[in-house]
């Protein structure tokens, strides 16, 4: 592929995509009523509104909360950065007059929406409804990182598209800021700093991928780098904020924290400005601007039938003479020579306010050692004309190549952190999915050069060695390995005192694989009009299990169910309602982990399909998750028409963690 056939492969792909999650979210607003979308989390019903003022960039920041005070707001998809629809109840969501905004922050009883314009009186009322909808500006960025890669020198674009080989540098000795780094992931850093052009660090689950990161950003700033470090999501640059402070790094954030803590709030550009006296001026520039748009609505708008041809200079000159000109009224003139006197007040102020608040923004990211942002952020405004020596990226294999461009572009050079062997990035479009926008750049480079661009992270310290042993040997060619530390975890070591008489040895076992198979009770079906699955008596096991496990005296926080069929979460939801029990499907816990998992595979039927279980990265994401115990539930009988799974359920009958469901 050259670079022309590059541009116009992923435009294509990614305007596809565009106009698909344009149509599903439209055509499910207009299908599904207003409840139905909340409890699928893409909407909140019976808000108020109550202006915050204005933000950065002069936003119209407005808070919901729901009517009734002390309400939290229901579970939802809705996050930070999300572009979401306002309406007013009896309107339908797609109406042109509802405004438009970004997520700012969202907090277990708010959520704070930025409105580009100031947004109509109806949002600080009652009976609002907020829906999670399309954010364009994200392929916006996307299009037009796609447009620039023809800009890149020509040795560069051959590295990318594979003809050419990148270059390294020879490894230098290094005194590590992290002396408990182990030996692949101090690798990964030596080979990271020697490459000249790229390198790829490949983190397993529970591998530290992160840490190494973080390792890699200080050695940079050590050498008086400036660096971009971004991620797809606003949690991993959270995270990656986070550690940059615990370290005391001048790290800035652009964006919103997805997690409202004082750590990663005092990082946040939108923070750090505050007590900026250009932005403060800026703001009192802003605010008297709005005052004099407010005294407008009252004077007469130079409209194209009174003007009748005159330019704006002409209409002032006439109105200060006081004659009438083409039979416009002097009245009708004067009205209008003082709207456009007054707009050209405010004008003037709005631009003033820019220019400050740009020289404020400008003064803070040039002071940062090291600025964070999603990838999709890093192609903003606040970012434009910067460029850095160094682009890290983590979470890269959650990516589309198009959004890791966004941020590659703007370094000389750069390096990617993730596992392809977990889930690829969510592409709703089957043709842009098929046609390469599913397969991520970390991928396609590892594909096209080889292993001598990656190191892969060899120590895991998540699971014990029994949970983590068949992942180990299926996706990692058997090199992952557990830490001492926690190879022989189990769930005893965390049983409160007051209930460690209480447990059977099979309660503590790490790992177990209960077969429902053979049982027509534990059939699969399928709701009407819905296209996922569920399984009502294997979801009624998980229910028995988990109360079983929390009988125990493990917390609710401490254990997930997940399964990868969305039906299937919301039913065992109605069977417990535990707070603060996670009930997920397995794409939404990718990077996620806790002590006790119990996964729900639903499939049963005597055809022996498995539908989309047959991605097996979803299976590597599903059993790599729990810390000291994995409970397993499916119908063996379906799932081994699949090799994988068959060696999955030989596995657990070889390390007596096999059982027929009783």
């Amino acid at each position: 592929m050259d670079e022309n056939e590059y541009v116009t492969h992923f435009t294509g792909l990614v305007e596809l995509e565009r106009e698909e999650q344009m149509r599903v979210h439209e055509e499910e607003m207009r299908r599904l009523s207003g409840r139905e979308r909340e409890e699928k989390g893409r909407a909140f019903l019976k808000m108020k509104g109550k202006s915050q003022g204005l933000g950065l960039g002069g936003k119209h920041l407005v808070r919901f909360r729901k009517q009734h005070d002390g309400v939290a707001l229901p579970e939802t998809e809705i996050e930070v950065g999300d572009l979401v629809l306002v309406s007013h109840a009896g309107t339908a969501p797609w109406d042109e007059a509802n405004p438009l905004g970004t997520v700012a922050e969202r907090t277990l009883y708010a959520l704070t929406v930025a409105f580009d314009d100031a947004p109509p009186d109806f949002v600080y009322r009652k009976d609002l409804r907020i829906d999670l909808f399309v954010n364009d500006v994200t392929f916006q960025r996307m299009m037009g990182a796609i447009k620039k890669f023809k800009r890149l020198s020509q040795s560069r674009k051959d590295i990318l598209l594979g003809a050419t080989r990148p270059s390294f540098g020879t490894k230098k000795k290094l005194e590590f800021f992290n002396p408990a780094l182990n030996t692949s992931q101090r690798e990964a850093v030596l080979r990271s700093l020697a490459a000249e052009d790229f390198f790829l660090i490949h983190g397993p689950p529970g591998t530290g991928k992160t840490i190494t990161c973080v390792e890699v950003i200080m050695q940079l700033i050590k050498r008086g780098m400036r660096v971009l470090a971004a991620a797809d999501s606003n949690v991993a640059v959270d995270n990656l904020v986070e550690r940059l402070d615990t370290l005391g790094v001048d790290v800035v954030r652009i964006g919103h924290p997805a997690r409202v803590i004082p750590s990663l709030r005092k990082r946040s550009l939108d923070y750090l400005i505050q007590h900026d006296p250009d932005y403060i001026k800026a703001q009192e520039l802003r605010e008297r601007a709005h005052r004099l748009k407010e005294r407008m609505k009252g004077v007469i708008v130079p409209e194209q039938r009174w003007r009748r041809g005159l330019s704006d200079e002409a209409i002032i000159a006439f109105a200060r003479e006081g004659r009438t000109v083409r039979g416009i009224p002097v009245e009708k003139l004067k009205g209008m020579r003082r709207w456009l006197t007054v707009k050209q007040r405010i004008d003037k102020l709005f631009s003033i306010a820019r220019e400050l608040e740009r020289s404020a923004i400008n003064g803070i990211i040039e002071d940062a050692e090291v600025i964070c942002a999603t990838n999709s952020t890093a192609g903003s405004e606040l970012l434009k004309g910067e460029r850095f020596d160094y682009a890290i990226i983590d979470e890269a294999t959650q990516a589309t190549e198009p959004s890791s461009l966004i941020v590659l572009l703007k370094a000389e050079r750069f390096i990617m952190a993730g596992d392809h062997k977990q889930l690829p990035p969510t592409i709703l479009n089957e043709e842009a999915a098929s046609g390469s926008l599913s397969k991520s750049l970390f991928e396609r480079l590892l594909e096209v050069h080889g292993d001598k661009v990656r190191v892969m992270l060899d120590v895991q310290y998540r699971m014990n060695e029994e949970i983590a042993a068949f992942p180990s040997s299926e996706f990692y060619g058997g090199k992952l390995r557990a830490h001492e530390r926690v190879k022989s975890q189990t769930l005893k070591d965390v049983i409160p005192k007051s209930h460690q008489g209480a447990f059977e040895p099979d309660d503590v076992q790490p790992l177990v694989f209960i077969d429902t198979g053979g049982s027509a009770e534990f059939r699969e079906r399928t709701r009407r009009g819905s296209t996922s699955k569920e399984n009502v008596a294997e979801a009624k096991l998980v229910r028995d299990i988990a109360e079983r496990v929390l009988s125990l005296g493990i917390r609710p926080e401490e254990m997930a169910i997940i399964s990868p069929y969305d039906d299937q979460v919301s039913l065992i939801k109605t069977l417990l309602p535990v707070d603060g029990l996670e009930i997920k499907t397995v794409d939404g816990f990718q990077g996620r982990e806790k002590e006790v998992v119990i996964v729900s595979f639903v499939r049963s039927n005597k055809s022996g399909e498995i539908g989309f279980l047959r991605d097996l990265r979803r299976l590597n994401v599903s059993i790599t998750r729990a810390k000291r115990k994995l409970v397993l539930i499916g119908d063996s009988t379906t799932l081994a028409t699949d090799e994988c799974y068959k060696r999955l359920i030989e596995s657990a009958k070889e390390r007596g963690a096999y059982k027929r469901v009783a």
